[in-house]
């Protein structure tokens, strides 16, 4: 058990070594390229992240699958310590509902899905070209649903290291790539399960201002199986220092969900 942790923590040591080594003069403030942040599979933090930069996120959503719907809700903070290194910790619900007079034992049972930590380094910023790039690594570590909670408290842990390229086409518009492999490991079992995502994005960004409208592509990879959900989506900001994006859920394939929506509610204070 105790080498299951240390590969747990590893990779955010690892991370955090590489990302102190490459930090610069704190007299100024390093290079940062302004990118388009998806807003349902969303980065640690900004790319190119300067040192103190903090955000809050509240998320809520709607999926409504063939036999149940899912209500999501979740709660994000987002910190950079120093430049160029994002973390992140996350706690998000699901609560099920039946839909009909589906019975509601046959369905999954509501929970706190996982504490999930995060973290991402962006080793490349490079202004001229308008590129960035990143490493990232999510450690998640899954419930057992509200009925048989603490029996045992942890269900599995999801292993999920990603690389994250940016670039700015032209003045407005926004492209993103998103891809790793996601490792899941049953603690009870010792068996584990593996996919592979790859997200691609296009936004347009508001000359002058931060709102955007574009679309996010989910793309996932499990054997011969693929799964996709294309999620048009639009950000506004509201008031200073606070954003909200709207995200519609369309999936190419309808097997077991079907259209779906999700708010989130982006907080940036400032130090004044």
């Amino acid at each position: 058990m105790k080498y299951f942790y240390c590969l747990l923590i590893f990779p955010f040591l690892l991370i955090a070594k590489l990302a102190t080594a490459q930090d610069v003069d704190k007299e100024s403030k390093p290079a940062k390229v302004l990118h388009a942040e998806p807003l349902y599979i969303d980065l640690i933090r900004d790319l190119g992240a300067r040192k103190g930069e903090r955000e809050w996120n509240i998320g809520l959503g709607l999926t409504d699958n063939l036999f149940y719907d899912t209500y999501v809700a979740l709660v994000e903070y987002e910190f950079a310590p120093v430049n160029r290194l994002g973390f992140e910790i996350e706690l998000p619900f699901l609560i099920y509902a039946p839909a009909g007079d589906i019975p509601k034992d046959s369905i999954p049972g509501s929970k706190a899905e996982s504490l999930k930590l995060a973290t991402q380094w962006s080793f490349l910023v490079d202004s001229k070209n308008e590129l960035s790039m990143a490493l990232g690594y999510i450690n998640e570590l899954e419930f057992s649903d509200f009925q048989n909670f603490g029996n045992p408290l942890f269900t599995g842990n999801i292993f999920n290291p990603f690389l994250v390229v940016a670039k700015r086409l032209g003045s407005n518009f926004h492209s993103l790539i998103y891809a790793g492999p996601q490792v899941t490991y049953y603690l009870e079992s010792g068996q584990s399960n593996s996919i592979y995502e790859v997200h691609t994005n296009l936004h347009y960004m508001i000359k002058d201002s931060r709102n955007f409208i574009g679309i996010e592509f989910n793309k996932y990879f499990d054997g011969p199986d693929f799964d996709m959900t294309i999620r048009p989506q639009m950000r506004l900001d509201i008031v200073d220092e606070v954003m909200i994006g709207v995200v519609t859920g369309i999936p190419i394939s309808r097997e077991n969900e079907r259209l779906s929506m999700f708010l989130r509610i982006i907080w940036e204070p400032q130090d004044h």
